[in-house]
């Protein structure tokens, strides 16, 4: 995303919308600016704000001459008056900034919204975790924190050692070199996202072990770390997860349960 200097009248009202934090304006020219770097291409400030086609020297003059009367021009705090932003046309590597960051693009792996994946919410359908197993979702930069993949493969790739089976249905997946190690593409360890999940499945004696691993590498990288783990409850609604969970220290909620929501594929 860019922001049309041309245009920017410098009102600042587009520094609130951004999620990262990457719009500032810049002292020198008192425009609006995107830092590239930090920005993960989630389109919140470019559909998020309403646009009037102003006059952009017009806004100038005019805010001009109010500030020697020490008035102000401002207007509505979610609009930007000129129109100034400017979708870029993004290329590999950057254009998977935008497939993690903005929930109205399709994941071309998964063809899936959002972080493009499902997770282990439609389980009843899907059947990815099966009796005696725990399905693992390890969610990285959410809230407002974004996250860079270096940090990502740090957890795959400690993961990988203990040789979990990644979700093969998960964007994350699919950018890995090789599943079996969790090394991901060399060419986007940079690429910073709003959020991203990685997700695998172990059996349930395999838990402890991987709990701490995750809590370990925690501790390494540079974002937020959230955590979810699931099983499929026994016929009378038990289930052996719930106490692997306490004696490691986690609080167990039945956040949802969903039943009944479509037939089983396999």
């Amino acid at each position: 995303m860019k922001i049309d200097k041309a245009k920017c009248v410098g009102c600042g009202n587009c520094t609130y919308v951004c999620p990262m934090g990457a719009i500032y304006l810049d002292p020198a020219d008192h425009r609006a600016t995107i830092d590239a770097d930090a920005c993960v291409e989630c389109y919140t400030c470019y559909r998020g704000m309403s646009t009037e086609h102003l006059y952009p020297p017009l806004i100038r003059g005019i805010r001009k001459l109010l500030s020697f009367f020490r008035l102000r021009f401002e207007p509505e705090p979610d609009v930007c008056p000129t129109a100034a932003f400017v979708p870029d046309d993004l290329q590999w590597p950057r254009i998977v900034r935008r497939a993690f960051s903005d929930p109205q693009v399709p994941h071309e792996s998964t063809g899936i919204h959002g972080r493009g994946t499902e997770e282990v919410k439609t389980n009843d359908v899907t059947n990815r975790v099966k009796q005696g197993e725990a399905g693992f979702v390890v969610e990285f930069g959410r809230p407002g924190v974004g996250a860079r993949f270096y940090d990502i493969q740090k957890m795959t790739m400690a993961l990988a050692r203990l040789g979990v089976v990644f979700e093969p249905n998960n964007p994350v997946t699919h950018l890995m070199n090789n599943p079996k190690t969790g090394e991901i593409r060399k060419d986007i360890l940079n690429e910073k996202v709003l959020s991203a999940i990685v997700e695998f499945k172990a059996n349930l004696t395999e838990v402890p072990v991987l709990l701490n691993e995750i809590e370990e590498v925690s501790k390494q990288v540079d974002t937020v770390v959230s955590l979810g783990v699931s099983t499929r409850c026994d016929e009378n609604g038990d289930n052996p997860l719930e106490e692997l969970l306490q004696k490691q220290g986690y609080r167990f909620w039945r956040g949802k349960t969903n039943l009944g929501m479509g037939r089983a594929l396999t």
